[in-house]
C-alpha cells in the first residue's frame, strides 16, 4: 500500500479561530436546547495528545464531546465529504480529517497516529458506530492500538441522553436533559510488544470504565428528569 500523508488541512492561524467560534457557539446551544452538563471535566489533560473514547448513540455525540475540553479535537470522516471543496474546508477547519470508505485500516491508523504525534488530541468512538441502549457491548481493539502506538492515554467519555434527542433514523432533535461523565485517563502498558491479547486487556479495561460512567450518566439524566 501507497505511503499514507499524516498532515492535515486546517492547522492554520484562522482554522483554529474558526473551531473556537464553531465550538463555542455549538457548546452554547448543547447547555440551552439538550441541557448538557459536564461531569469530571478536571479529568481532561490540559495539554499534549489523548484520545477522548465516548459512547456513542446518537449523531448528538461528536459536538457534545467537543465541550470536553477548550482545545481542538480531530475526528475522523469519510472522504467523500471532502470531495466538496468549502464543506471540505469547512469540515477540516473543525478539526475533521478524510479517510477512505472501503481502504485498508492502516491508512485510518496512520492518520491517527499522526494526529497524536503532532501533539493534538483525537476522537475515537471505541464503539466503532451508533449503538443502541445502556449496555456497552465489547469494543474495536482500534482506539487502544492507536493509544499504544502513539504512546498516550485515554479519556473515557460516558454521554446519556442524546439517543432520546436523536436516535439513529431520527431527523429531529428534540429537548431532552444531556449528561456526559468523564472518567480518570486509561493508561497504556509501556512494557514491550503491544500484542493482541494485550490490546484485548485493555480494550476490556475501557468497556469496564465506559459501562460504570454510563451507568452514572443515565442514572443522572434520570434524577434530572423527575
Amino acid at each position: 500500500m501507497a505511503e499514507v500523508s499524516t498532515k492535515l488541512a486546517g492547522d492554520g492561524f484562522a482554522a483554529r479561530v474558526f473551531y473556537r467560534l464553531i465550538r463555542g457557539l455549538v457548546v452554547w446551544l448543547a447547555r440551552v436546547w439538550l441541557r448538557v452538563e459536564y461531569i469530571g471535566l478536571e479529568h481532561v489533560p490540559k495539554s499534549g495528545p489523548f484520545i477522548v473514547a465516548p459512547t456513542h448513540r446518537s449523531l448528538l455525540d461528536i459536538p457534545i464531546a467537543s465541550g470536553v475540553t477548550s482545545r481542538r479535537l480531530r475526528f475522523m470522516g469519510k472522504d467523500s465529504l471532502w470531495k466538496v471543496p468549502l464543506f471540505g474546508r469547512f469540515l477540516s477547519a473543525l478539526g475533521g480529517f478524510p479517510v477512505t470508505r472501503g481502504s485498508a485500516d492502516l491508512e485510518a491508523l496512520k492518520r491517527c497516529i499522526g494526529v497524536l504525534c503532532n501533539g493534538e488530541p483525537l476522537v475515537l468512538f471505541p464503539e466503532g458506530t451508533r449503538r443502541h441502549g445502556p449496555i456497552i457491548m465489547e469494543l474495536f481493539d482500534g482506539a487502544t492500538f492507536v493509544a499504544a502506538k502513539a504512546e498516550v492515554q485515554i479519556v473515557p467519555v460516558a454521554i446519556a441522553g442524546t439517543e432520546e434527542s436523536m436516535s439513529k433514523g431520527k431527523k429531529g432533535i428534540g429537548r431532552s436533559r444531556c449528561t456526559v461523565v468523564i472518567g480518570r485517563p486509561i493508561g497504556y502498558s509501556a512494557s514491550g510488544r503491544q500484542g493482541r491479547d494485550e490490546m484485548a486487556l485493555l480494550s476490556g479495561r475501557l468497556q469496564g470504565e465506559l459501562q460504570s460512567l454510563f451507568d452514572e450518566a443515565n442514572r443522572r439524566v434520570a434524577q434530572r428528569i423527575r
